[in-house]
């Protein structure tokens, strides 16, 4: 076996002297099992504390995998799919879970930590150059609240502006809101072209629920006809000539279905993480809303679909907005994107001499995989596609230097068309 581990007392150690660590195992009575081929490697944790003399009863989180696929795991820089536990049972690449389903969103960020222990460490990255600017700096983006009428009701929406030019409508990812589009507000390079303007989906960051409706009588769900009436209601409003849209996961999703239903409404969209379906069921996911799992776990579990190469400081940025949200706001825009949207069967029936369609899916991505994004370029005559290397599933956040590479040269496709 080519796998190298510490002792448990090393492990131990190392654990209680990470702050990560420490705070996520909090009141923890448990620990970690690793199974590698027939042999177990056990971290113990009693009350929060990594104890190499504790003998876990329950509260153990067991991980089962052969040794070739831990040494995946375990590389200094993992390949896709293995660099995280849950990216690799999400793609069912050779991980089994043992553990109770609550216990395991209670403490998955403690045990992915601990994982992550046994890996040689990545430098954290460089941080853009408009965030180590002097004090007094002004950021690009002005925000404002807009009134606008959807599905019946008034709605406050909180949406951010900078550049002029083009219009741009930018969506959010599941979960999520507007600060995940930060950095193309501070590029020149776009703004001196384009009109951003980035908003917040109701229940969603800055938005508010309607005050006309009695909206925590009932569970929130995101259906397709609510969500696609948001970017067409403010586009009518804020009298946008043909913007055009780009979305992220949920919104990469949005992007293809508002080209399919209402093209000659945006000169193009952009597509990142999209796909014509996304595998899976809400049911499966109900930990993230369980009222014993805070939203650490929807934080720490967005690690899962990043690049373990982007920028750390950005890593967990993206993932600090998602412990910000509504508690039940990410599981009930899953509706959306697991049950709601489908364009396997129509999708060739888009136009793109109506509205440009460009696809870009990132390499790391578990959820909205490159394939996908490859499956819906070839399903739809005209699109473009492109895969985005060492980068996840929230490209615009988790590495924006990165990102830019690929998004600049489409803005300046659709400019010049």
């Amino acid at each position: 076996m080519g796998i190298t581990l510490p002792t448990t007392k090393q492990w131990v150690e190392n654990c209680a002297a990470d702050g990560e660590f420490m705070l996520a195992a909090r009141y923890w009575n448990g620990g970690l099992t690793l199974v590698i081929g027939d042999q177990e490697h056990t971290l113990p944790v009693s009350a929060g504390m990594p104890d190499a003399s504790a003998t876990p009863q329950d509260g153990v989180i067991k991980l089962k995998a052969d040794a070739g696929v831990w040494e995946k795991i375990l590389a200094p820089v993992p390949e896709r799919f293995h660099n995280d536990i849950m990216a690799n049972v999400m793609q069912g690449k050779g991980i089994s879970r043992d553990a109770d389903p609550v216990v395991f969103g209670q403490y998955f960020a403690a045990a992915a930590r601990a994982i992550e222990l046994l890996r040689a460490p990545i430098d954290a990255g460089e941080a853009m150059p408009h965030d180590l600017q002097p004090e007094g700096t002004y950021g690009a983006p002005v925000g404002r609240y807009v009134q606008l009428e959807l599905g019946g009701a008034k709605h406050r929406i909180y949406f951010e502006e900078a550049g002029s030019g083009i219009p741009v409508l930018l969506q959010h990812t599941a979960g999520c809101h507007s600060s995940q589009w930060r950095h193309l507000f501070e590029t020149p390079e776009i703004t001196d072209r384009f009109r951003l303007i980035a908003y917040d989906l109701p229940y969603h960051g800055k938005s508010l629920p309607p005050v006309e409706e009695q909206w925590w009588d009932e569970q929130y769900l995101l259906r397709g006809e609510f969500l696609r009436s948001i970017p067409l209601t403010l586009s009518r409003v804020l009298e946008l000539d043909r913007p055009i849209f780009v979305g992220c996961s949920v919104g990469g999703l949005l992007a293809l279905d508002l080209a399919h239903k209402h093209p000659d409404d945006f000169r193009a969209v952009i597509s990142l993480e999209g796909a014509l379906e996304i595998p899976g069921k809400l049911e499966h996911n109900t930990e993230l809303w369980h009222p014993q799992v805070n939203n650490e776990y929807k934080a720490r579990l967005m690690d899962a679909l990043m690049s373990p190469t982007s920028p750390k400081r950005y890593r967990k940025e993206t993932s600090y907005v998602y412990s910000c949200g509504w508690p039940p706001v990410f599981l009930g825009d899953l509706n959306y994107y697991l049950e709601d949207y489908d364009l396997t069967a129509v999708a060739g029936e888009i136009d793109t001499n109506r509205v440009g369609v460009h696809i870009l899916s990132a390499e790391y991505d578990c959820s909205g995989t490159a394939e996908l994004g490859q499956a819906a370029h070839q399903a739809i005559a005209g699109s473009s596609f492109q895969e985005m290397k060492n980068v996840g599933h929230f490209p615009m956040s988790e590495n924006p230097k990165a990102f830019l590479q690929y998004f600049l040269p489409i803005l300046d496709r659709i400019a010049a068309a």
